[in-house]
């Protein structure tokens, strides 16, 4: 193939490939169709004809150019024994009157017909971005986002696993999105009402992607809205995707959307409530990925900072064991928020408890070794100051060198 001269006219002049999709624009010149969607997308204002310099708006009609196409199918035919391969015909472009056609059925009293204008919105979406785009134009998202109201509302999951994989899909193409959702309690009730509805075929996938939709939602939704979040909220997410980690994704989106809810309102107290400290370490004694140990981490220090998330904390017989084992071997990252958890547990706890058990499960140990490691001085400092606070308990301890108290004045 490298051997062979292909004629100058059969490539794009953007990619310099052959061209399989050849598209004239109103300049008159020739481009692969997926290589000029792209520059006019990419261009910040004003967008030109690449060849030309003349002005190219980004509505431009792009005009299929068969001739050419035909010729280079038939030159690729004929170079085939020199390892040319074909190019197929490409699809057309969807329409946008396709797409309202799909959407018009989603309207229709037939399950079996509003399944199949969905299964064919799904191929489409997988197709291409510009698919995706069309869609997104045509009314799509909204259509998307009511139907799986309506789901809720009738109590029907018909369909739920492919409207929410067409969501999934065409979010990011979507500017209207955050429209529809920023204020919109009946969609976090949907996609919350598919995490405990255990009547849904495939629902692994089906609650995965709930979950994922889930967390898109709570990055995007008004502030009002993540202060008014309901216990039964986090309990769901705690008990259907944490405790049964029903996927992967579904449970570094679970934890994503705890730490984005975290810090609004009374979300602590919550989350505390639901019963979440406790699942936390649970999952996080299976040495989960790097990734996952710090979002566990710094949702831990931030339910630690309240009284109610150190007594649940507290309960857990491994949990000073777990965060002193994780101390300089994950990230720095860990290594802030286990100290900030260690640092609550020794100021806040009214007894000494806590402070003992540190010492018997190698935490006061790992203090030291924080002290002497190659790490941020603001953590060596704050490792100093949790030692000081209970050092009548710890300094006649063989596993702590008294030096090590007065060797480094704060």
């Amino acid at each position: 193939m490298d051997e062979i001269e292909v004629p100058e006219y059969f490539l794009c002049p953007i990619s310099l490939q052959i061209l399989k999709d050849p598209v004239t624009t109103i300049t008159g010149i020739t481009y692969e169709r997926e290589s000029i969607e792209q520059w006019l997308k990419a261009a910040k204002s004003n967008p030109t004809c690449p060849v030309t310099k003349q002005s190219l708006p980004r509505d431009s009609e792009l005009t299929p150019n068969h001739t050419l196409r035909r010729l280079i199918q038939s030159w690729c035919t004929v170079n085939a024994i020199n390892g040319v391969d074909r190019i197929p015909t490409p699809k057309s472009p969807i329409k946008k009157s396709q797409i309202f056609r799909l959407i018009k059925d989603l309207d229709a009293p037939d399950d079996h017909l509003r399944t199949k204008a969905l299964r064919r919105m799904e191929a489409i979406a997988k197709e291409n971005e510009r698919n995706r785009t069309c869609m997104v134009e045509a009314g799509v998202t909204k259509a998307a986002v009511l139907f799986i109201i309506k789901c809720f509302k009738e109590g029907k999951t018909a369909g739920l696993e492919e409207v929410l994989r067409i969501l999934h899909l065409i979010w990011n193409q979507s500017q209207e999105i955050k429209l529809l959702v920023r204020e919109n309690q009946d969609f976090i009730d949907s996609l919350t009402w598919i995490l405990r509805c255990d009547q849904i075929d495939n629902h692994v996938d089906v609650k995965t992607h709930a979950m994922i939709l889930l967390h898109k939602t709570t990055e995007i939704v008004c502030q009002k809205l993540l202060e008014s979040l309901k216990v039964d909220f986090f309990k769901e997410i705690i008990t259907r995707v944490l405790r049964k980690r029903i996927s992967k994704q579904a449970v570094k989106s679970s934890l994503l959307v705890l730490t984005e809810v975290c810090q609004w309102g009374r979300n602590r107290m919550k989350i505390v409530e639901a019963n979440a400290v406790f699942e936390l370490i649970e999952l996080e004694l299976e040495k989960p990925e790097k990734n996952i140990t710090e979002l566990i981490f710094n949702i831990l220090a931030q339910l630690c900072s309240c009284a109610d998330g150190r007594e649940q904390f507290l309960k857990h017989a491994g949990s000073i064991a777990m965060i002193s084992k994780r101390v300089l071997r994950v990230s720095p990252a860990t290594d802030d928020r286990a100290l900030h958890i260690l640092d609550s547990i020794s100021k806040f706890s009214a007894s000494d408890e806590a402070a003992l058990e540190m010492l018997r499960v190698g935490a006061v140990s790992k203090l030291c070794m924080v002290i002497q490691a190659d790490c941020a001085p603001y953590l060596k400092k704050k490792a100093k100051g949790i030692l000081r606070l209970h050092s009548h308990l710890w300094n006649n301890s063989p596993c702590i060198a008294v030096y090590l108290l007065t060797r480094y004045p704060g």
